[in-house]
């Protein structure tokens, strides 16, 4: 009797992965630390015993997502902890332990090294899912977090940040967009993480509230004792500012309302803004907070102020304070500033770069003071929303200042009927315009005018709003960008343009036939210029090709020519 044919034996089960909880005590392997002790190995038999076994060594047991086989003797054995994100220097994962390790994608052994230099290329939420993959993913973003040096985040609570900012230990610029309240979990997560932390700078979103109080502040500022710049906007519930700090270099807070003290002692502080809101009942003692600059930030270089309370008194201040090292000078949106206040700037300002009156009611004297004061080292003087300066006025200060490269003299050249019916507008170099509260009109304007306007090295003009410009000549090598946004009246047959290096301009709620006129003298003036060389056929007399053979024969004037329309320059008809 013939024997049945044995049948094949079944094909090895693939390797699975094991279980998901933990081997000791049961709970998920995900972010588990186990604390129970090892089980105690059983004693091997001579009879089942061999190699390390034998010699008593306890193999470690084998992660549901780690390879089964033994490591060789030339490795070191991987932890057998989940991996913690303290960011501390003693880390199991650091770089020296995965500088020669790999990982398994798609079939394919891929270097760690290039895992996380693709990972350092993703945002925060991309990094986070990556770590949610496997434990070697994990520990890739775990090197990627630790070697993080700037952080831009959107939070819409203080978790986020309380999650990422304990894992990145180098971290020296945080930068927070924050959709929600900042409130004292946020303070708490930021004073106690990165001690390395050197610029820090929170906006607010448009439905966001910053409540945090001078107290507060006063608290974070002297817990970061690396802190060399700070940008916080919103501080309206601060109440009064308290800050002593020998690292802070740069401070800036807006939105700051009816401070009842003001105090900053940073010897090391060289740039400091101060934005307030434009309320009337504003009791902040600014010549108080000006006067106590000198003794408190005696290296002060760029000071910037906003506010609709500065007066004579509160600019005066600045000659008693002694800040002799200013460069940039910026006392915005006072209506009570006047010649008297320039006399001061002079006095106490010897080398001002930039200078910005805007909103102020000097007149064409003190034009005339800064001229004679800043001829070898004014390059930026924003004189925008001064109702008091003549076309006169202006063009002294190109005239005399020969290094001057931005000219910002918006809504200061404005017909009596628009001041009379709107209020004026706040614009900015580069075309946008915002509205802010009206202005008195100190000094009636005539309706029609005429600006001229010649100077070398002037690179960006701002005209905007000067309703009462009829005529205007510009002749300006040098400018690239010119702003004309809202001059109903000036006149498309008296503009004359003559900027060869021109890029944009701005002509937001001009006249059709003003735009028209722009339009040909900065895009056609040059079109019919063409350079005038040989050209021939080709061997099948298809097309015609310029000569490169004869280049004598190219002027200097053509060649400009070619420059300027392959540059070209841009209409902005938006705002």
């Amino acid at each position: 009797m013939s024997s049945l044919p044995t049948k094949p034996p079944p094909p090895p089960r693939p390797k699975t992965r094991g279980s998901y909880n933990c081997g000791r005590c049961g709970q998920p392997k995900k972010g588990h630390v186990c604390n129970l002790p090892s089980p105690a190995p059983a004693s091997p038999s001579p009879s089942t015993s061999s190699g390390p076994a034998a010699a008593g060594t306890t193999l470690r047991r084998a992660l549901s997502f780690d390879d089964t086989t033994p490591t060789s003797p030339d490795k070191k054995p991987r932890p057998d902890h989940a991996l913690s994100f303290d960011g501390d220097d003693d880390d199991p994962m650091d770089e020296d332990d995965d500088s020669d390790s790999s990982m398994d994608l798609g079939g394919r052994a891929v270097p760690t090294e290039v895992v996380v230099e693709v990972l350092r290329r993703l945002g925060p939420r991309g990094v986070l899912e990556a770590a949610a993959v496997s434990r070697a993913w994990r520990d890739c973003a775990a090197r990627v977090w630790r070697a993080a040096e700037e952080l831009r985040l959107r939070p819409a609570g203080a978790g986020l940040v309380a999650a990422l900012l304990p894992r990145c230990a180098a971290l020296a610029r945080l930068l927070l967009h924050m959709q929600s309240d900042v409130d004292a979990t946020m303070l708490s997560c930021l004073a106690f993480s990165c001690s390395s932390l050197e610029t820090l700078e929170i906006t607010m979103a448009d439905k966001a509230v910053n409540s945090m109080t001078g107290e507060e502040l006063s608290r974070l500022v002297s817990e970061k004792h690396s802190l060399s710049s700070l940008k916080i906007g919103g501080c309206s519930n601060l109440g009064f500012i308290n800050l002593s700090s020998s690292s802070l270099e740069v401070l800036w807070l807006s939105d700051l309302c009816s401070l009842s003290k003001s105090v900053i002692n940073c010897p090391n502080m060289s740039e400091l803004s101060l934005c307030f809101t434009q309320q009337s009942n504003d009791c902040t003692d600014l010549v108080s907070l000006v006067d106590g600059l000198g003794h408190s930030c005696p290296n002060l270089r760029n000071l910037h102020i906003s506010s609709v309370q500065l007066s004579n008194e509160a600019v005066s201040a600045l000659e008693n304070a002694n800040l002799r090292g200013l460069c940039m000078l910026s006392l915005i949106l006072g209506s009570k500033v006047s010649d008297a206040a320039v006399a001061s700037i002079v006095r106490s300002c010897a080398n001002l770069d930039m200078l910005d009156l805007s909103g102020s009611s000097i007149s064409d004297n003190g034009v005339g003071m800064i001229c004679k004061a800043y001829p070898h080292t004014l390059s930026r003087l924003l004189l925008a929303l001064c109702p008091n300066i003549t076309t006169s006025g202006i063009q002294a200060a190109t005239a005399q200042l020969p290094l001057l490269q931005l000219m910002d003299c918006g809504m200061s050249l404005r017909s009596n009927l628009q001041n009379e019916k709107q209020g004026a507008y706040f614009g900015e170099i580069n075309g946008r315009i915002r509205l802010c509260p009206k202005l008195p009109t100190l000094k009636k304007q005539p309706m029609r005018q005429k600006l001229i306007i010649k100077h070398e090295n002037l690179k960006k003009l701002s005209l905007w709003g000067c309703s009462a410009l009829d005529a205007l000549y510009v002749k300006c090598p040098e400018l690239i960008d010119l702003n004309l946004n809202s001059c109903t009246n000036l006149h498309p047959e008296r503009l004359l343009l003559q900027c060869p290096n021109l890029k944009n301009v701005h002509v937001f709620g001009c006249q059709d036939m003003l735009i028209g006129a722009i339009r040909n003298q900065v895009l056609n003036e040059f079109a019919a210029a063409e350079p005038h060389l040989p050209c021939k056929r080709l061997a099948d007399g298809s097309k015609r090709v310029q000569l490169s053979e004869f280049p004598e024969k190219q002027s200097p004037e053509d060649k400009r020519v070619i420059g300027l329309r392959r540059a070209g320059c841009t209409i902005h008809l938006d705002s």
